[in-house]
């Protein structure tokens, strides 16, 4: 099944990013805060009733939960999973791995997948940095990283996910030809994100000018997409593959 249509750029380029965006930085990356958050009873359940069903243990080494015969995704962060949820219903012949640490977004989405009966998603609950780094080469067909957390402030930069080191690992993931999408609303995130992922070896960039891409198809509007458009936040969408 092919991934999605993709054309070239239609934003303008912005502001230059600052050298330090393209520095390797060997701290481990901890590009989240586990907040309390409310977990609704529903939630709650799920998470002990349905979560050994979907789970990969992130502690062990990798077994495809597919057996090898599926192209691979993953989605790292996926809030509430509704975009996940999506995108298994319309590739069954997938096998779909979500990533999220906070635990009201992985019961909303085991309710989603209850809901509908899907078997095609896996769900790796925890930090996801240190169980990438134990899989193998070229694993993923796939990987998708929408709006992740911004850090806005100046000191909190240092915790952004899209990081040098971090991409390096991102492009040994791939397989070849596969596909890294990333979305945010955040223009200055969107340009450390290209400047960053234009300069990892083994990516290369889908808009012939090193730009960004119009949306693409797999990618729904999710709730908090649509928060964003009312506040007035334009969406930058980066797409690259995996050379050969």
């Amino acid at each position: 099944m092919p991934l999605s249509s993709l054309g070239g750029s239609t934003r303008p380029a912005i502001m230059p990013v600052m050298e330090e965006a393209l520095k390797t930085s060997y701290r481990p990356i901890r590009s989240f805060v586990l907040r309390q958050g409310r977990i609704t009873v529903a939630q709650a359940r799920a998470l002990d009733e349905y979560l050994p069903r979907w789970q990969i243990d992130s502690r062990t080494p990798w077994q495809d939960p597919w057996k090898g015969v599926r192209p691979l995704l993953l989605e790292i962060g996926f809030g509430n999973g509704e975009h996940l949820a999506a995108l298994a219903t319309h590739r069954p012949d997938w096998g779909c791995i979500g990533a999220e640490v906070h635990a009201p977004g992985v019961g909303a989405l085991l309710l989603r997948l209850m809901e509908t009966n899907t078997d095609n998603v896996r769900i790796v609950h925890g930090d996801v940095v240190t169980w990438l780094n134990t899989l193998p080469d070229a694993l993923l067909h796939c990987i998708i990283i929408q709006f992740p957390d911004p850090w806005p402030k100046k000191r909190q930069q240092k915790r952004r996910m899209i990081q040098a080191e971090f991409a390096l690992l991102l492009s040994r993931l791939l397989q070849p030809g596969g596909a890294l999408q990333l979305a945010t609303d955040w223009a200055h995130y969107a340009e450390q994100m290209r400047a960053v992922l234009n300069a990892t070896p083994g990516l290369e960039n889908v808009d012939p000018d090193g730009g960004y891409v119009p949306p693409p198809d797999n990618r729904i509007l999710t709730r908090f997409e649509r928060r964003g458009q009312r506040l007035g936040h334009p969406v930058f969408d980066l797409c690259y593959r995996r050379g050969p």
